[in-house]
């Protein structure tokens, strides 16, 4: 049996849709997820030392978990890109930090398959960077960092289902826990 890991963002906790429903697809393939919650106050999320402090913070749930758990994170959570880079673990990063050059680095080295999303209306998204690191991206036009577009709420109701059916997509194509 497969594991997964969901590491939140800074408002966006792992029972928040985007990262809840990508769990939910790790979970429905059999996996057990873990849900992470950040245990202490965070450093200030655009210095370099916020990678090791995600990677501190995570790198002992993923060491107790063992195996090669694929890795769900959402935006602040995509520090652990290294970890995952380090390991060879597949991902899911929603909304990546790819301005931050340490989180784009961590991506460049990884060797493992992941899946990006991300909004163009997110000024932390770059899609010509996230199409040269990975196959696998979904760019939502007009999405912001919390992946909502303008227009009537179920417009972004509807990006969350496009998610989820990356998601499905991206863990079909890698051929895990099918």
């Amino acid at each position: 049996m497969a594991d997964a890991v969901v590491i939140p963002g800074i408002w966006f906790g792992p029972g928040a849709p985007l990262l809840m429903y990508a769990g939910d697809v790790a979970e429905r393939r059999g996996a057990t997820v873990h849900r992470y919650s950040w245990s202490q106050e965070l450093p200030k999320p655009d210095e370099p030392e916020i990678e090791g402090w995600v990677s501190g913070e995570v790198a002992p749930l993923i060491d107790t978990v063992g195996g090669r758990p694929l890795l769900i994170g959402k935006s602040l959570g995509t520090n652990a890109a290294a970890i995952a880079a380090e390991r060879s673990l597949p991902a899911v990063w929603l909304t990546p930090l790819l301005t931050l050059p340490w989180v784009a680095d961590a991506l460049g080295r990884a060797t493992a398959p992941f899946l990006l999303v991300g909004g163009t209306a997110d000024e932390l998204w770059d899609g010509d960077m996230a199409r040269r690191l990975s196959p696998h991206v979904l760019e939502v036009a007009g999405a912001d960092h919390g992946m909502y577009v303008p227009g009537p709420l179920t417009e972004s109701i509807a990006v969350l289902s496009r998610v989820v059916v990356a998601v499905e997509e991206f863990l079909d194509a890698i051929g895990w826990q099918s």
